[in-house]
């Protein structure tokens, strides 16, 4: 019926009761609600007025609505006021409510407020944040030389692996990744996630940072500091967030190259919408026919390259009705590595499938559903190096033959599921509430030689239960937030078999089963003083339980094998941190004092450092404590150049204890600083410099391997043919520095210097 026919009988109905006056308020709101998107034209421009081309234009929920023309303008269909989310390459996002045509400017990256939501599971500004938070766009992730996701955040002051080497040569039992000056062991005392999905490595903790496509990124998020609180375990030194990239048009990209050493990275990303629908599909390869990591002066005939050769691959589904988004994603990971003898070698073939929902309510509103589980097979080759002369070379005196001791083969299954729930509370306050549940299994099968040689089966089930709330409460300049997290931590069912010539038989000694009841609180308040200046401040608890790596399985690098113990507890930390921070127009600088104690830390204790190998175990040592400042800042002091880096100073000991004591935690230096410079002109390209200072640290708990200071510069440039291609040359190490990286006793040494070249082709879309 026609709205005339509506508006008669409403007047008959107005004139006879009171019960039609609230029928005809219904039909009116309804209309309104009923009533058909309108047409607005959005225009984005720059600060100085010159339009910006291919800016994308989303829903507040993430729907992709368009992207802008070459006079910088899209005409978009949407119910009045539109809450609109506008994004450009090299520019900082906006939020934007219209209801009629209208411009938006958009500020260079780097300028505006820095918003993430990791730290607190909801949005904050870098003044209304009590925690220190740091964020790697796109554009930084793409004109970084080291191709590698562990490379590229290694731009962030007090970033660093357990090992100082790249990724793509190290063994992934030294990739775990330290903050806040705390260093780790084979596992992460930080913890990784994408998507609120963790990534860290089921079985050992450690991370594979080539699992991720290049091109299947959008940022990083990192957050310093503990946040058990919201976490669970693992997030002691920070929580680092991978967003995905999401599908929001239809185009192609390709990212290849090829350099020295052998190394290669190929990534390439097709996606595309229909309707609500979006579908993303990415995948790579990426590796490097390596180099020989032993120090010249210390080689022997048994060293050989050590080198890594992976593939990867994503797919992501989506759905998005109004506040509603559902997805489904799957991702496949391969690798084999040599690790600098003929023998010593492991693999990695990894499976993850995730699935869930985003909802985005009324007044900001909103809740998260994850389910998610993986699949991996890890296996690994041990043996010891001889320094007796060979047959095959009877005149060798150092590093002369090989012999293999173990190998293992790991199957491990992992099942989580995770919610949380955001509900604003009048204008002021937020509540937010969570559960989440991770369940892992573990079989490890390892077969010994030698004299002990021996074949064993390992079963071990490990679960994580907790349940978390927060609340935080902004008003005026002060924001407030109180939170906890209880979790049950279990290691049950654990069983280990031993294979006696004929038939499997129970260990004489089995594996104890344990269960342990964690609360961790955290406590922040920043005031802003002005527009400009907040002052912060947080403490917390937070906890990381031990690995099935850590409790069973022997591991080894180099000359130094780690023996496990089935005996350790989890670590429990106590922190807290303070700070000021500034933001203006050119930019932000934050600077933090900060103090973590951790009891109970698992270390690798040296037992026995003149056997071959050198002997080490896992032990709860009585107390590590890492206190220092932090200072970071990003700045665009025109608006071509953009400079970021910091400094990190970092005291870090063994604090009490019968063993160790006051001595240096082990891979973690006192002093280090970043600074990286990233200018753009159309008319030239890309010039980016990324540089890095590292003091002196130890590599063994007793201190006794002194592994000195280093500097290093990288280099990315690249040129733009039009709107579609780029061509870009990296190189690492410019000034080829030999970079100790460890001593077991004998050195081994970084990346020396490589260059690569390359190029990326996009079709559809912006590029």
């Amino acid at each position: 019926m026609p709205w005339c026919g509506w508006k008669a009988i409403i007047g008959v109905l107005r004139r006879k009761s009171r019960i039609a006056a609230a029928l005809a308020g219904f039909l009116a709101v309804s209309t309104v609600w009923a009533q058909k998107p309108v047409a607005l034209t959005i225009s984005v421009v720059d600060k100085s007025g010159a339009v910006i081309a291919g800016a994308s234009i989303q829903e507040a929920g993430g729907r992709l609505l368009g992207r802008t023309d070459t006079n910088g303008q899209l005409t978009i269909f949407c119910r009045i006021p539109c809450r609109l989310r506008i994004e450009a390459r090299g520019f900082a996002g906006e939020f934007v409510e219209v209801s009629a045509n209208t411009t938006v400017q958009l500020e260079p990256e780097n300028t505006s407020q820095q918003v993430t939501v990791t730290a607190y599971r909801a949005p904050l500004g870098a003044l209304e944040s009590p925690a220190t938070t740091r964020m790697l766009s796109e554009v930084a992730l793409n004109t970084t030389a080291v191709p590698t996701m562990d490379g590229q955040m290694r731009q962030l002051p007090g970033v660093e692996l357990f090992r100082r080497s790249s990724s793509l040569e190290a063994n992934p039992t030294s990739q775990g990744i330290s903050l806040r000056g705390l260093g780790s062991t084979s596992a992460s005392r930080t913890l990784l996630t994408e998507d609120d999905v963790p990534l860290n490595d089921a079985l050992g903790g450690w991370i594979h940072w080539e699992e991720l496509p290049e091109l299947g990124i959008d940022r990083i998020e990192v957050v310093r500091g503990g946040a058990s609180d919201l976490y669970g375990s693992s997030a002691i030194g920070g929580v680092v967030n991978v967003v995905p990239a999401r599908p929001t048009s239809t185009l192609g990209e390709v990212r290849s190259s090829y350099g020295g050493l052998g190394t290669y990275d190929t990534s390439a990303r097709v996606e595309t919408t229909f309707k609500d629908w979006g579908v993303l599909a990415s995948g790579g390869a990426i590796g490097t026919d390596g180099f020989i990591q032993m120090a010249p002066f210390q080689r022997g005939p048994v060293d050989t390259v050590s080198n890594m050769h992976g593939q990867n691959g994503l797919f992501d589904a989506e759905r998005n009705r109004g506040p509603l988004r559902l997805f489904m994603r799957g991702s496949g990971f391969n690798e084999a590595r040599a690790n600098g003898t003929p023998f010593q070698q492991n693999g990695t073939r990894l499976w993850r499938y995730a699935t869930g929902a985003d909802w985005q309510g009324a007044r900001d509103a909103s809740a998260t559903l994850r389910l998610y589980g993986s699949t991996e097979h890890y296996r690994q080759t041990f043996s010891s190096i001889s320094n007796a002369p060979t047959a095959a070379d009877p005149t060798c005196t150092y590093r002369c033959g090989e012999t293999p001791t173990r190998f293992t083969l790991v199957p491990v299954n992992e099942l989580g599921a995770a919610a949380h729930w955001n509900q604003p509370i009048g204008a002021e306050l937020l509540l937010i509430a969570g559960a989440d549940v991770h369940d892992v299994r573990v079989w490890d099968r390892e077969q010994t030689f030698g004299a002990t040689a021996a074949l064993t089966n390992l079963h071990d089930h490990q679960r994580d239960s907790a349940g978390y709330a927060e609340g935080m409460w902004t008003h005026r300049a002060w924001t407030l937030t109180a939170s906890g997290r209880v979790d049950w931590f279990q290691n049950l069912d654990a069983h280990q078999v031993v294979w006696n010539g004929s038939t499997w038989a129970p260990a004489a000694t089995q594996p104890p089963s344990r269960d342990e009841t964690i609360f961790d609180p955290r406590m922040g308040v920043s005031r802003k003083l002005g527009g400009h200046w907040a002052l912060s401040a947080s403490g917390f608890r937070a906890f990381r339980a031990p690995t099935p790596s850590e409790l069973y399985r022997s591991t080894q690098v180099g000359s130094k094998l780690t023996l496990p113990n089935s005996s350790l507890l989890s670590e429990r930390a106590t922190g807290w941190e303070t700070g000021v921070a500034s933001e203006w127009r050119w930019g932000t600088i934050r600077t933090s004092y900060f103090d973590t104690q951790v009891n109970r830390p698992i270390v690798a204790v040296t037992t026995n450092p003149n056997s071959s190998p050198i002997l080490l175990r896992r032990e709860n040592l009585g107390q590590i404590e890492s206190r220092g400042v932090g200072i970071d800042f990003e700045a665009a002091p025109r608006r071509w150049l953009a400079v970021d880096g910091g400094y990190q100073y970092a005291h870090a000991i063994v604090s009490r204890g019968t063993q160790d004591l006051g001595n240096w935690i082990p891979e973690v230096a006192r002093n280090m600083a970043t600074l990286n410079l990233r200018a753009f002109r159309p008319r030239i390209g890309t010039l980016s410099l990324q540089s890095r200072l590292s003091g002196r640290q130890y590599d063994d708990d007793a201190n006794l391997f002194l592994l000195h200071s280093y500097f290093r510069l990288d280099a990315f440039a690249s040129h733009d043919f039009g709107s579609h291609l780029e061509f870009f040359a990296a190189g690492e190490n410019l000034f080829d520095r030999s970079i100790e990286v460890s001593k077991t006793p004998t050195t081994t040494l970084a990346t020396p210097r490589v260059a690569r070249a390359g190029m990326q082709l996009s079709l559809g879309g912006a590029k």
